[in-house]
């Protein structure tokens, strides 16, 4: 996968809720549970999604609170594929906090 440009970037994730570029390489998103539990079962959800596709973020577990930080180490910056999975983990987090 090759790094994308910082401007694509930009413009597709102000159609996402939350995300922001940091170090014009990571994407970064806090996302806030009801519980403890019904966060851990967001990371779960989460693990197996990034497993399945073989690209890891680095999760961040703070009581009700998990912080997700992707990025491409191989292209040393932002890909296609990351902009596809913080999606994929978005729809997650609506499909956990509407079955709560």
């Amino acid at each position: 996968m090759e790094k994308l440009d910082l401007n694509v970037i930009n413009e597709k994730i102000k159609t996402l809720d939350g995300w922001k570029v940091t170090d014009e390489k990571w994407l970064i998103k806090k996302y806030r549970f009801r519980s403890y539990l019904d966060g851990i079962s967001f990371v779960n959800k989460v693990a197996d999604l990034s497993e399945q596709e073989n690209h890891h973020p680095f999760i961040s577990i703070d009581y009700v609170v998990i912080t997700i930080k992707l990025s491409s180490w191989r292209a040393n910056g932002i890909t296609a594929l990351d902009l596809k999975l913080i999606e994929e983990y978005d729809k997650l987090y609506r499909l956990k906090n509407s079955s709560v």
